[in-house]
Formats: C-alpha cells, structure tokens, sequence
C-alpha cells in the first residue's frame, strides 16, 4: 500500500498516474519526482518495493508543497488578496469571475445556477 504525504494512492494504476492524486502533485511533477526517486513510471503502485516507495516519499516531503500545505498558502493568498482590498479579492468576495471572463452571461460554474426573474401576470 503507497501512502504518500496521507494520502492513498491506488495500487492497480500506473506510478505516475497514482502521484497525482496527491493534490499538488500533477503529471510533470509526477515523472520528475519517479525520474529522481530512479522508479519506472510504467511500473503499477503494488510492485513498487518499500524501498522505492520510501524514496519517492522523501523526495515529495523534502522539495514538494503539497495537501494541508498547500492548500492552507493558497487560502491565505486569497484572504490577504481581500483583506487589502484588491481588485481581485473583491471579485473572490462576491463570488464572481477574477480573471477577467465576461460574465454578461457565462460564468455559472463560479456564479451557481440561474436566478430566473419572473414574469408579473396582470390583475
């Protein structure tokens, strides 16, 4: 069982499919750190010997930010972003677009479902 930074990563999958579900941890990251740790990226999670899952485990700890970590910095980023009153704190405080995006229409995915405004029937 690979267990990496607390996370488990799935036996049956490819080496650097399975680093990736670590969060922080993409595709290049994943070949970087395997290439490193001298493990085959072809090789699958339950062939990997302990020793190999060791190192890959060290690497990660020692030059990757990763999960809580991670997670946590990128929270602060954008509460630093709204408490100084950015632009782009504004917008992550009312729930809109900060990247510039049109959102005329579009942008449901960060704006939630429509809001239909009725139609008054006459009395």
């Amino acid at each position: 069982m690979g267990r990496i930074s607390g996370i488990d990563i799935p036996r049956d999958k490819r080496a650097v499919i399975a680093l990736t579900y670590v969060y922080g941890i993409g595709k290049s990251s994943s070949i970087k750190i395997l290439k490193q740790a001298k493990v085959d990226e072809s090789a699958r999670v339950k062939d990997l010997t302990e020793d190999e899952v060791s190192r890959i485990r060290s690497i990660v700890d020692k030059d990757f930010e990763v999960e809580g970590d991670l997670r946590r910095a990128t929270n602060m980023n954008v509460k630093r972003l709204m408490d100084i009153g950015a632009y782009r704190g504004l917008r992550h405080r009312k729930g809109l677009p900060v990247r510039g995006q049109r959102t005329h229409t579009n942008a449901r995915s960060r704006k939630g479902p429509k809001k239909t405004v009725g139609a008054r029937t006459k009395k």
